[in-house]
């Protein structure tokens, strides 16, 4: 028995031995080929699937949605998506900051001001949003899956620095998202990688559509990234018709054209730009601010036979004293303002005591013609100058007041 014994004994020796020889060959094997990774990854050379290397460029609330996505797909797990995250965006002269630069702090991921992109070849994709900035073709082609661009439009549709504005101040009932790949030398004309159309909703202003798309976007951008070899595969271009463009916001986008403007596009201007640039008008002589805007037909009991009084010119200014609201005449139609800044923010009742009363005092039709608001012009002086990677042109604008005789 003893012989067999030990025959049993050495045969489950051997077994062990041999298990135990497997799993260390297993582990050599993956030790090398996470080293041979390792090596590759520091020589530059592309994967062929996830854990990406992703450099990101971005600077505003549309882009800190995108970067905060892929922050969160660094998160330790099974299958990781990314796992180096480095970041480039613009100096500014906030004190707060760009939300993209608070994000990196917020995460401690590695930041370059551009035109620095830190280190070369050592990223497989590159993301923009809202970078407002040409990537030269050097650049791009530093990185072996190019450079994917997270745009607010349902492009061709307002290509440029600023789609959302677009889509509300023309009253876009449609708009969406857009995964495309970027080319050099020219804004938003890559092929498409990826697209959603979202349905506008009524009276929605630009920052909550911003909001509402930064989030369509980011999860868009997952998901190209999860099958990013396979999506560039299915890539398309845009097609030649439906090209429209969105030009950056202006301050001479502010003023309002009370000759030309009907009420409808007023209001739209207001939920387009109003939240970073209040619309301007001419008091007097005086630029003023109008806030806080309403539609006339949401004010109860103004008289209809008043509204299409003869005789009453764009930027005459009446008073609705029972839903205390300025009502101002403008191209086919009236618009309602609750706010003025002069000076200081005022309300309609402030602006009628103070400004308007002791016209009206004298009951007299002069008011409609002279006491009114006017269209603040602006002249735009541009000086052209070379800044960044690439060689882009960029236009500093000088903005000179020029103001048209208000009631004396």
């Amino acid at each position: 028995m003893r012989p067999d014994a030990g025959s049993g004994s050495g045969w489950a020796l051997g077994l062990r031995g041999s298990r135990s020889g497997s799993m260390r060959g297993r582990l050599l094997r993956a030790w090398r080929e996470g080293a041979a990774a390792r090596g590759l990854a520091e020589l530059g050379v592309p994967r062929g699937k996830p854990p990406w290397r992703v450099l990101f460029f971005g600077t505003d609330d549309f882009a800190a949605e995108s970067l905060r996505a892929l922050e969160a797909a660094r998160e330790p797990r099974e299958e990781p998506l990314i796992d180096r995250l480095e970041v480039v965006t613009l100096p500014s002269p906030l004190p707060r900051g760009l939300p993209v630069k608070n994000c990196t702090k917020q995460f401690q991921l590695p930041t370059h001001e551009w035109p620095d992109t830190g280190p070369n070849g050592q990223f497989d994709v590159g993301v923009v949003a809202s970078f407002g900035r040409l990537l030269s073709e050097d650049l791009i082609l530093q990185f072996p899956y190019g450079v994917l661009n997270v745009h607010p439009s349902y492009l061709p549709r307002w290509r440029g620095p600023a789609p959302i504005v677009h889509a509300v101040l023309h009253g876009d009932t449609v708009t969406g998202v857009t995964i495309m790949q970027i080319k050099p030398k020219r804004f938003d004309v890559g092929p498409i990688i990826k697209q959603e159309k979202f349905a506008v909703p009524s009276q929605c202003t630009a920052k909550e559509l911003e909001a509402i798309l930064s989030k369509l976007g980011a999860n868009m951008l997952i998901s190209v990234l999860k099958n990013l070899p396979e999506s560039l595969k299915n890539k398309r271009e845009q097609p030649n018709e439906g090209v429209t463009f969105a030009p950056k916001v202006t301050v001479a986008m502010s003023c309002i054209k009370w000759e030309e403007q009907t009420p409808e596009q007023i209001l739209r201007l207001q939920r387009a730009i109003g939240a970073i640039l209040p619309l301007q008008t001419l008091w007097m002589g005086n630029t003023v601010k109008l806030l806080d805007f309403v539609e006339v037909h949401n004010i109860r009991s103004f008289a209809d036979q008043l509204l299409n009084e003869h005789g009453i010119v764009p930027g005459s200014v009446l008073y609705h004293k029972s839903s205390q609201t300025l009502v101002v005449r403008c191209k086919e139609g009236w618009v309602g303002v609750k706010t003025v800044i002069l000076k200081k923010k005022l309300t309609a009742a402030d602006f009628y005591n103070g400004y308007l009363h002791p016209w009206f005092q004298q009951n007299s039709k002069t008011l409609y013609r002279d006491c009114r608001f006017h269209t603040l012009k602006l002249t735009t002086v541009k000086k052209t100058e070379r800044k960044g990677n690439g060689g882009a042109q960029y236009k500093t604008k000088c903005m000179k007041f020029v103001k048209q005789d208000g009631c004396k």
